[in-house]
């Protein structure tokens, strides 16, 4: 490359003013692309700078902001920072559910008709699992995409889609879509054009032609699924080569080392902000750089390669936001979640602690790490949840374990046979996922009221036990509901379902006990089990609490040492009025608890007034506001 960066600043800028437009909101563009270009030529230049062709890679992406901001201004009536104005400023009053297209509602048209349900709810936003194109069989629960452009025929078309995202902005929900960053289906039209020897299309994956070629990566790499198979790499007979697939075989692994697949993708993911998407959910981050002598997760050109597509956005799209899906230990996870990478991410320590706590009846493991790691920067927010399609990992740091005095490799061990059942005292029935029979290691699944208790109780246990096992099911519904961030809900855990085996007389399923927990769902108005409509109802009347309580907007948190290992507390501060708060107090534990507190107090759930000493129950949880009512 010839140029130096403040010529081809010059150089991109004046292509840019000088880009003719005839409309009003151009002028808005130019002063977008002034501030966020430079951040993104330094990102580029630090990916592909070296290139011979990186000028012509560069003018490539500009021109597609150009044409892309052009077509949202044909195309989109309403500005996206104004739909996103909650997420983006931690509004309480945001509430999410995620849920797979076919079981909740049988196709997308369906989903117009369950909205009334969403909303009966309190549902804000909704994530839908996977919806694109995907072959046949094996599909990784929609992960393998074979078109970024075309909905699965199962679930309807790309018209539907686009109706769909207009019934739930005039109802005032936002949507999340999947991005699968990190690879695609094998039946990709880039891939098969690869194994029919097109070089340029080969070169959007990571092929070898021989085997000493991976032995110099595979020493470093860890096996995702080793039930399925060991090794991240599968020999294609057609091309006499080797390809990197990290998860399954038929997932191809992209490869961005090559600037082309950057636009490409960046193509895609226009494609979708164009239909009216306006949460792009990065599915395996991590993954998606690879360098020799490292384990190729989580390098640092991972977030240059983030920041770089947000630049992009913020110039072409303001207001799409990004959702970290990076479950990785919780110091990396941090590094994901800026206002110029991902402003939203997944909580799964959170997930996780609460978990543990659940089993232990302790909570030393869950105050220290929300102690350390709860915190997030101005204008980012958690995703909190309690369970969603995936299996449940212990992501907590060993030294929160060592700290809670916790031998962490024992303690996962005891995590992984208490919630399969096998620990004397169990109340949990969950089963193993990807057990890994060499190190022991394995996740967990089962839906949540199976995993706190109810599906045992329900068939072995008096009433008594029953209405424990709904009190877990509450108790860990009241802290995603009232820690900083956004609370997510699984569709179907909000009526208690419990975990539905016929997953195992399907041959593409029976492998997967994550399918467990994948299952048909209805209205809990329409469920005859006696308990679906005790745990809606009083979820519902959470919510509502929750939108209605100041303290729990914005990101502020302060975690409290209650001197009480039963009992995890908090407190929310109202960000407009600093003497409003809320302190939350939950007991996980079947006993009494004692807690002393500067009375008087209101609690907002029980709407009881305590003065100084406040006796919790059995799994209770409080949200205590100053003063009485």
């Amino acid at each position: 490359m010839n140029f130096t960066t403040e010529e081809i600043l010059k150089r991109m800028k004046e292509n840019v003013l000088n880009h003719h437009m005839d409309n009003e909101g151009y002028s808005d563009f130019r002063n977008r692309f002034l501030k966020y270009f430079p951040g993104l030529l330094t990102n580029l230049m630090d990916l592909y700078g070296e290139r011979t062709d990186f000028l012509y890679q560069l003018e490539d992406v500009i021109e597609t902001c150009c044409s892309m901001f052009h077509e949202l201004q044909i195309t989109q009536k309403q500005n996206p920072e104004e739909k996103t104005v909650g997420l983006s400023t931690g509004s309480r009053k945001e509430v999410g559910a995620v849920f797979y297209v076919d079981l909740f509602a049988g196709k997308l048209k369906g989903i117009q008709k369950r909205i009334p349900y969403l909303n009966e709810l309190g549902v804000t936003f909704i994530h839908l699992m996977p919806i694109f194109k995907t072959p046949s069989g094996l599909t990784d629960g929609g992960y393998a995409v074979s078109s970024y452009r075309e909905v699965d025929t199962r679930f309807g078309t790309m018209h539907d889609l686009k109706e769909l995202i207009q019934g739930l902005n005039r109802n005032g929900i936002n949507l999340i879509l999947d991005f699968v960053l990190n690879h695609t289906s094998d039946q990709h039209e880039w891939a098969v054009k690869a194994k029919q020897g097109d070089i340029q299309y080969q070169n959007y994956y990571y092929l070898f032609d021989d085997q000493s070629e991976i032995d110099e990566y595979a020493p470093f790499l860890r096996d995702i699924f080793p039930e399925v198979r060991k090794g991240n790499f599968t020999f294609n007979e057609l091309m006499q080569k080797w390809v990197w697939t990290t998860f399954n075989s038929y997932q191809w692994d992209l490869n961005y080392n090559n600037p082309a697949v950057f636009i490409q993708m960046m193509k895609e993911m226009f494609f979708l902000v164009g239909a009216g998407v306006d949460i792009l959910r990065f599915d395996a981050p991590a993954f998606i750089w690879k360098r020799k002598g490292t384990g190729c997760e989580n390098l640092p050109e991972v977030h240059t390669l983030i920041r770089a597509f947000k630049s992009i956005m913020n110039i072409t799209a303001p207001g799409v936001l990004f959702l970290s899906e990076a479950i990785v230990h919780p110091d990396e996870i941090e590094k994901y979640i800026s206002v110029d990478e991902c402003e939203l991410s997944y909580n799964p320590l959170l997930m996780a602690t609460l978990w543990e706590s659940l089993a232990t009846r302790k909570v030393s493991l869950l105050q220290k790490s929300m102690e350390r790691y709860a915190s997030l920067p101005e204008g980012c927010y958690w995703i909190n949840y309690i369970r969603c399609h995936d299996d449940i990992g212990w992501t907590f740091s060993d030294h929160n374990a060592w700290d809670a005095g916790l031998d962490p490799g024992g303690h996962r061990k005891f995590l992984n046979e208490f919630y399969t059942g096998k620990f004397n005292g169990s109340f949990a029935k969950g089963l193993p996922f990807q057990e890994n029979m060499q190190t022991g290691d394995l996740r967990i699944s089962g839906t949540l009221a199976s995993l706190a208790g109810l599906e045992k109780d329900l068939t072995v246990e008096t009433e008594l036990e029953v209405n424990i096992a709904i009190n877990r099911i509450l108790l860990l519904y009241g802290v995603i509901l009232s820690m900083n961030g956004f609370p997510l809900l699984y569709m179907g855990d909000e009526a208690g379902y419990l975990n539905n085996y016929s997953y195992m007389d399907n041959p593409d399923h029976a492998e997967d006990s994550r399918w467990v927990h994948r299952q048909t769902t209805t209205c809990p108005k329409k469920n005859k089990n006696h308990y679906s409509r005790r745990i809606f109802d009083r979820l519902t009347k959470l919510i509502q609490i929750r939108k209605s309580c100041r303290s729990f907007s914005g990101n502020s948190i302060q975690i409290k040492n209650l001197q009480n290992s039963h009992v995890f507390g908090f407190s929310r501060i109202n960000m407009d009025n600093s003497d409003e708060k809320v302190t939350v107090l939950a007991n996980f534990s079947e006993g009494l608890q004692v807690i002393n507190v500067s009375g008087p107090v209101h609690d907002l759930i029980s709407e009881n007034n305590y003065n100084s000493r406040i006796e919790l129950k059995g799994y209770q949880i409080l949200w205590l506001k100053d003063g009485s009512n």
